[in-house]
């Protein structure tokens, strides 16, 4: 296990925790997270073993600060191409080893949500969980009719928990939303209320029982994907009782290897599952992480968690549908289109940094890994971005992105080289060939069909890049620049310098006003001085974060 520590001596635990006492663990963990990053960045200290400590303190201070930040630490561990191994190497233990509350409590609960003592209602119950996460944790048990089941039971004080912290991301949403206007334009509210929802939807186990027999239903023709049953009779609001199906963890590669499964298809498997979740059926998992997902010796998916599902409209699907194979065919007018469509991008007057960068990234990485250094390529269109940010960000389409990923992170942690082109192709020919009814499905049906023709029917290299020149001349992509973008850059790291010097002067007037105010007649006056002053030095300190921003982002346009 992670810790020894009980859950009564976790922090989070506390019978007596005030809304200011979790402020300042959160955002004091925050700061000296922060501050320890900066710190290591000015002493150069870049070593395996200094990572290493770093993140096992990050994994105890998740763990300390309960189930709402475990579950990031979760969704980050996927994430080994942003992340150094150290660090996703930790925050994996956080997937299925966090520390559980005692057999004792465990008990207590199921007695008192069934109305019966644990030996009339099973025959055998194990008091060791098999495994502990972040709401809950799993006991095997057997029922006296014979069936092997697990019986999935909540922590206790979680909807205080979150109670709390909701109301602490709250008053930080607030915070943005008045000090950084630019964070208006993506619509934190509406994710905060959201997320708010899905969070408290997963801690209500009737909820996931009845997203487990949905899920089971829309998969029902898919021998390749297992969802365990729902015994209802034993399933409460904070006890869900389900078929036992052990499996082995979906990231063992070397079990999964010596099992002989083939990971190349597992990843095909996968991949149509979720394309069938998000495409077809609008109903999909928000968080496949590998503490969620197992396989079979089979090499047959098994789905363990429905707590945090997420339904996605009519329209949206219509949307993802035309951009999922407009990716597949490259064609970059259409996936603009629909990212605009989708509200993920904000139409400008000028598109043409937004086009060049679909473009560049559907030439270069459609099969394979994104390179972040490749996109030096295209500084000049990045920077034009920088100061516009076009990009929006749908409360719908924010777990529709973490999903999919942390999918992806999954998918590379069993084949580095993995091919969503590849891996989606079963899906695409299982559309192609498909006679489904209703406009969805007809549109799925003519996009995989166009998409078909398209491989069979590609241009030549030749045709291909006069068609580009054509398209880049009727959008005005190809003019004469009579500006120089060093000279633009240079001139707003003067104005964010004057501004800055501004603020600074405006901090020190104010604080000495203040002083002065204090020593005379007017102490009352001073107060506003001292809060004028502290308002002005957040402005100054705001402000010289983005220069520095803009000073990095010139530099790397230089090199």
């Amino acid at each position: 296990m992670l810790t020894n520590a009980t859950a009564s001596s976790w922090r989070w635990q506390r019978s007596k925790y005030k809304l200011s006492n979790r402020q300042i663990d959160i955002f004091g963990a925050a700061a000296r997270l922060m501050f320890s990053l900066w710190w290591d960045r000015v002493r150069s200290i870049n070593s395996s073993a200094h990572r290493e400590r770093r993140a096992k303190w990050l994994v105890k201070t998740l763990l300390d600060l309960g189930p709402t930040f475990i579950k990031i630490g979760q969704a980050l561990s996927t994430r080994g191409d942003l992340l150094p191994v150290e660090y996703v190497r930790e925050l994996g233990r956080l997937q299925d080893k966090v520390p559980e509350f005692s057999a004792t409590e465990a008990i207590a609960l199921i007695e008192s949500e069934l109305n019966n003592s644990i030996h009339a209602l099973f025959r055998d119950f194990d008091r060791f969980p098999i495994a502990a996460a972040s709401l809950g944790q799993v006991h095997k048990a057997r029922l006296h009719t014979g069936e092997d089941v697990v019986v999935k039971v909540q922590r206790p004080g979680l909807e205080r928990l979150f109670n709390l912290d909701f109301q602490a991301l709250y008053q930080l949403v607030l915070f943005c939303q008045r000090f950084f206007p630019r964070s208006r334009q993506y619509n934190l509210d509406e994710i905060y209320h959201e997320f708010r929802d899905l969070i408290y939807q997963e801690i209500n186990y009737l909820q996931e029982g009845k997203n487990a027999d949905r899920f089971r239903e829309n998969f029902a023709s898919n021998s390749r994907v297992v969802v365990p049953k729902v015994y209802w009779r034993y399933t409460t609001e904070k006890v869900l009782t389900l078929d036992y199906c052990p499996g082995i963890k979906i990231d063992d590669r070397s079990t999964l290897e010596s099992c002989g499964i083939d990971l190349k298809e597992l990843n095909q498997v996968g991949i149509c599952c979720y394309l069938k979740q998000l495409l077809i059926d609008g109903f999909f998992q928000v968080d496949p992480h590998p503490g969620n997902m197992a396989v079979t010796t089979e090499g047959n998916i098994i789905f363990y968690d429905f707590g945090m599902m997420a339904e996605i409209n009519t329209l949206n699907k219509q949307e993802m549908t035309r951009s999922f194979f407009a990716v597949l065919r490259k064609d970059t007018d259409e996936v603009v289109d629909t990212l605009l469509s989708m509200g993920l991008i904000e139409r400008g007057s000028d598109m043409v940094p937004v086009r060049t960068l679909v473009q560049f990234l559907l030439d270069r990485f459609r099969e394979k890994p994104i390179d972040f250094q490749e996109l030096t390529e295209i500084k000049e269109e990045l920077l034009v971005m920088f100061d516009r940010q076009p990009f929006r960000l749908p409360a719908q389409m924010t777990f529709i992105l973490k999903a999919l990923g942390t999918l992806d992170g999954l998918a590379r942690t069993l084949d580095c080289n993995y091919n969503l082109i590849t891996c989606a192709r079963p899906f695409v020919k299982s559309i192609a060939l498909s006679k489904g009814r209703g406009n969805l499905a007809i549109e799925l049906t003519r996009q995989a069909q166009a998409f078909i023709k398209t491989r069979f029917d590609r241009p030549s290299a030749a045709e291909v890049l006069i068609q580009r020149l054509e398209a880049r001349l009727e959008r005005g992509e190809l003019q004469v620049r009579v500006r120089s973008p060093e000279s633009d850059r240079a001139l707003k790291r003067i104005h964010l310098a004057i501004k800055s010097l501004m603020y600074a002067c405006l901090t020190g007037f104010t604080l000495l006003s203040g002083a002065i105010l204090l020593t005379g007649p007017y102490s009352s006056w001073a107060v506003v001085a001292f809060g004028l002053s502290g308002l002005a030095c957040l402005s100054l300190i705001r402000s010289l974060f983005v220069l520095a921003v803009r000073e990095k982002l010139d530099k790397l346009a230089q090199k």
